[in-house]
């Protein structure tokens, strides 16, 4: 059975590599390796969707499936005084996560291993960014999507990219059902950023 990014322990070679890029205006190494996802670049899709997050005000982020960390250590760059959460199932890309903040001197994350929010069973979250696993299937990719709405804190958003072609618009009917507004952020490239946000508090 071939193993994909979202294999919770992966057995491949782990063939190390790393790449350097420019992010939101800052400068980043990645360590890589097999078995992770887009091992040797940032991804399309990842790029769109931190060109258009807004961050101002946040104070409690989660990079949910923060594969090697880069979603997560571009808001903990930007954030310093913010303490960014993030986790991922694989247990490879859990600890390039961990190195990758290290690499990039960014102390401020709490880094976990786990499925959805396995790791967080207590906490909330005012902004939830999250490139999903479509390969797992819709019905997996949805209940991340209920869960994230559960997890939120007044007023906060999921941001979230999805390919045209992987059915982003069905996608963001789905979630019209299940948050308060939903809006197209960016459209490029055949990716989509969708942005969903649950009511604000009283």
């Amino acid at each position: 059975m071939s193993e994909h990014y979202f294999t919770a322990d992966p057995n491949s070679d782990f063939k190390p590599g790393s790449f350097s890029t420019r992010l939101r205006g800052r400068e980043f190494t990645f360590l890589t390796g097999a078995g992770v996802f887009s091992r040797q670049r940032v991804d399309p899709g990842t790029r769109l969707l931190l060109e258009n997050l807004a961050l101002s005000g946040v104070r409690a982020p989660l990079d949910l499936g923060c594969g090697y960390g880069v979603i997560g250590l571009v808001i903990a760059a930007e954030l310093p005084e913010v303490r960014v959460f993030m986790s991922d199932p694989n247990k490879r890309a859990v600890a390039l996560a961990v190195a990758n903040a290290a690499r990039n001197g960014l102390a401020n994350v709490c880094i976990k291993e786990g499925e959805g929010f396995e790791p967080w069973p207590s906490q909330t979250f005012d902004l939830i960014a999250c490139n999903p696993p479509l390969r797992t299937g819709k019905a997996t990719v949805l209940g991340l999507f209920h869960q994230a709405a559960a997890r939120l804190r007044p007023g906060g958003s999921l941001w979230t990219v999805i390919r045209t072609a992987q059915g982003a618009k069905s996608y963001f009917r789905e979630l019209e059902k299940i948050f308060s507004t939903v809006e197209l952020a960016a459209l490029k490239g055949g990716y989509r950023v969708l942005r969903a946000t649950v009511p604000p508090g009283p």
